[in-house]
């Protein structure tokens, strides 16, 4: 094998700490992982990113939370207290002897595999406000969650517009969501769940809309719902968000089978826009690890292909809760998700007796076709929007910006105005892979990391080449997951054998040349510091 002996391979690690058994995430299906872990003897430490600062927040990380937090986001330690008193198993998981790290996320994890196999073992990398470190783990249960679905509209980059799970989560658990009266986007038993908790924390529901004809989640929930005096708009969808400094009122409109606007419109006024029109596993650290992920409508869309243990493709690494799949038993009854944490750990240990045992769930097929249904939302939403918005949020791209594959404005790119069609006229036009969308046009990779446009561009592909979202492969993730300043970056721990070529890999040798003896056309390809040093064997 041909090494660069300049590169980082081969040389010594600085791993700070070990443990038998890391845990990320603690939902109920982490916390059940941690706490049974710990009281079978292993060694448990179990993070989670939460309660993130405001300003993490602020970048939309790690869900959409709209700037609808209010000021309680910003006292630490109060975040803190009610996360803990909001979930009676973190204290369970202190008393069974668990490590428990709240405020730390994990920013990549680490294995030996096709691409590296120099590794002393499974390595995870982790940061809290102040440091970043990483940490020798022999299994790894990753319970990371989920996420909302992003959906554009003319407006929609108001404060206020934001995604169901952290409106549910600022609501429930911190107390600090400041909109009260909300219009709800989406019909799933997991926007119906959301509904349930938004009222029982307060929130007035002002409508709940739904592009398709009839809502697709649960009847039973739907007749509660409505029971209780929830408007149910059917085959209408949001057409702007009113309002500057923050969300006053919705203006939506009925749409025919072709997601077009048809009759008059309505206002609603309201103080945020929740979207709830699909939630999706939480995959980054997994995908980016290299575990097998694969489109399955049945549990949300791309999740990690699983074992009947929740084991991935990678043996030492386990996914459990809704980051191995969504599907609405398990959104309804989270004795499901802590089922599979306990799956997990009898797994690593060997314990047949408690795994049998365990709440056992599979998904079935979806209630409706989800494929249809996400494609149906971004066609009435996006193509058929009144006027141009930002998909991607971030990087500033427009839906037209994305299908044509255009450069980033920034760039300073003339548009060719014979060129300029509608969306409608864009769609039929075969698609690139979203990777390249994403390096050609920047969709996605501003500081949310895609959060909030990922499935959207996903979404339009697929309707530019008229094939299921299945047919859309997924953007590729890379460590770190989540923003990690290079305040803390630089102060990560290298030997000396690590950060001797620092150089030729960050640097520009002839930087260190007087001006008098560099030349006048410098080239990798001319620096002496690039040739790569071989022995007899290679």
């Amino acid at each position: 094998m041909n090494i660069d002996k300049k590169s980082v391979a081969g040389k010594e690690l600085l791993v700070q700490e070990q443990t038998q058994l890391l845990v990320v995430g603690a939902g109920p299906a982490g916390l059940s992982a941690a706490i049974e872990g710990a009281r079978q003897g292993l060694s448990v430490v179990l993070i989670d990113e939460n309660p993130v600062p405001f300003k993490t927040m602020g970048d939309e990380v790690p869900l959409h939370y709209g700037q609808g937090m209010s000021g309680v986001a910003r006292n630490r330690n109060s975040m803190i207290e009610a996360f803990v008193t909001s979930e009676p198993l973190i204290q369970a998981a202190f008393e069974a002897g668990v490590d428990v790290r709240l405020g730390t996320a994990c920013w990549g994890l680490y294995a030996n595999g096709p691409g590296v196999h120099w590794l002393p073992g499974t390595i995870a990398g982790l940061a809290d406000e102040d440091r970043g470190w990483l940490i020798g783990v022999e299994h790894i249960i990753v319970a990371a969650g989920r996420r909302d679905m992003g959906l554009g509209f003319p407006g929609w980059e108001t404060p206020g517009v934001m995604g169901a799970t952290a409106a549910v989560t600022l609501a429930t658990r911190f107390g600090a969501l400041t909109p009260r009266r909300v219009v709800i986007l989406g019909t799933s038993a997991e926007a119906l769940s959301a509904v349930a908790a938004l009222r029982s924390a307060g929130i007035e529901i002002a409508a709940i809309v739904e592009q398709a004809t009839e809502p697709v989640g649960p009847a039973p929930l739907v007749t509660e719902l409505r029971a209780a005096g929830c408007e149910f708009l059917t085959g209408h969808v949001v057409r702007e968000a009113l309002g500057r400094g923050s969300v006053e009122g919705v203006l939506i409109a009925a749409v025919d089978t072709a997601g077009r606007a048809i009759g008059e419109e309505r206002r609603i006024d309201c103080e945020g826009v929740i979207l709830a029109v699909g939630t999706t596993p939480v995959v980054d650290l997994l995908a980016a690890l290299g575990c097998r992920i694969a489109f399955q409508p049945e549990r949300g869309g791309y999740a990690p292909v699983v074992d009947a243990v929740q084991r991935t493709s990678v043996k030492n690494v386990f996914a459990v809760g809704d980051c191995a799949g969504i599907w609405p038993a398990k959104s309804l009854d989270r004795s499901l998700a802590a089922g599979e944490g306990l799956r997990a750990v009898a797994t690593i240990l060997g314990d047949l007796k408690n795994l049998e045992s365990a709440a056992v769930s599979e998904p079935g097929e979806p209630p409706y076709d989800f494929s249809a249904y996400r494609l149906a939302w971004v066609r009435a939403s996006v193509i058929e929007a009144r006027g141009r918005f930002h998909v991607c949020q971030c990087e500033e791209v427009t839906a037209h910006e994305i299908l044509e594959v255009r450069p980033p404005r920034y760039l300073g790119w003339q548009a060719d105005r014979r060129n300029e069609r509608s969306l409608s006229a864009l769609l039929g036009e075969g698609p690139p892979n979203p990777d390249q969308v994403k390096r050609l046009t920047r969709a996605g990779m501003g500081p949310c990391q895609g959060r909030r446009c990922r499935e959207q561009v996903a979404a339009l592909l697929a309707l530019q080449a008229r094939v299921p979202l299945a047919a859309i492969p997924l953007a590729g993730y890379r460590a770190p997951v989540r923003p990690l300043p290079l305040a803390i970056a630089s102060k990560l721990p290298e030997s000396a054998d690590q950060a001797r070529e620092w150089d030729l890999w960050f640097g520009i040798p002839s930087q260190w040349q007087p001006p008098c003896e560099t030349p006048e056309f410098y080239t990798v390809a001319t620096s002496e510091a690039t040739v790569v040093e071989r022995d007899g064997n290679d």
